[in-house]
């Protein structure tokens, strides 16, 4: 989840290897989905319309979540993952393009290689650079999928987990997901309990290091879960890239264009 868009959200490994890791036990397997996403500033400004694609290909979950923005601006990122008993990313694309983002971005992270190849385009310069290389990848990290981890907690439970972050260097970042209350939601007139969920970095040599190359350290994330019978995506806060603001992702309803 960002990303959870999210948050949805990759390592130079040159020490220490990442702790031993565990991957999350598939309590609600994933599959065919088409959610539509409106992304806000955290005061309600609008940003970009959006949709989350999901759908099942040859034993592989694919899910894809698409901003497109006001500027023409578009964020796609792609997580590919198996669930047979345990989520398990598989490859991992997200491609970040226009003016609302300081640089155009490419990454594909594929897990049974461990390769990966970040192309970044400054929007200063627009002078192009590529990286590639191969990660050790423990098999936890869920990258464009936490979200989709933390709706498979047991009620209470809290887990961390690892994600991959660029920048544009890889860095391996441990991930606490943990529930911080229960809020009501509404939906239509119908009151709903929603479990509230914050994403927190870890501390430690990776944590410190990267935040020595950004000059800051990594913000939280937040998402709210309704966890009545099945658990429901409602509220995702969090920024969208490495550096990048807070930013708002919401479920949004279809439409007609002659109403009000």
């Amino acid at each position: 989840m960002a990303t959870l868009g999210l948050l949805v959200l990759v390592t130079v490994l040159l020490g220490p290897r990442p702790l031993a890791a565990a991957p999350i036990p598939v309590r609600f397997p994933e599959g065919l989905a088409h959610g539509f996403l409106v992304l806000r500033t955290v005061d309600g400004g609008f940003l970009a319309s959006g949709d989350l694609l999901q759908a099942v290909r040859e034993g592989q979950v694919e899910s894809r979540m698409v901003f497109r923005f006001k500027d023409a601006s578009v964020f796609d990122e792609t997580a590919v993952f198996t669930q047979q008993g345990v989520f398990a990313l598989q490859r991992y694309h997200l491609v970040q393009r226009g003016p609302a983002f300081p640089a155009d971005t490419e990454i594909a992270l594929e897990r049974a290689s461990g390769k990966y190849q970040v192309k970044t385009k400054p929007r200063k310069d627009g002078q192009e650079a590529v990286l590639e290389g191969t990660l050790d990848l423990p098999p936890d990290v869920y990258n464009g999928m936490v979200l989709t981890v933390a709706k498979n907690l047991p009620k209470g439970g809290s887990e961390t987990v690892h994600i991959v972050a660029f920048t544009p260097e890889p860095l391996l970042i441990p991930l606490k997901l943990a529930p911080a209350g229960e809020h009501q939601v509404l939906v239509g007139n119908l009151a709903k309990t929603a479990t509230h969920y914050v994403f927190t970095p870890q501390p430690g040599l990776w944590l410190t290091l990267f935040a020595t190359l950004l000059g800051r350290k990594p913000s939280e994330y937040h998402a709210w879960v309704v966890t009545d019978e099945l658990p429901a995506f409602v509220r995702f806060d969090g920024p969208l890239y490495t550096t990048g603001p807070v930013w708002r992702i919401e479920l949004t309803s279809p439409r007609w264009p002659d109403e009000p």
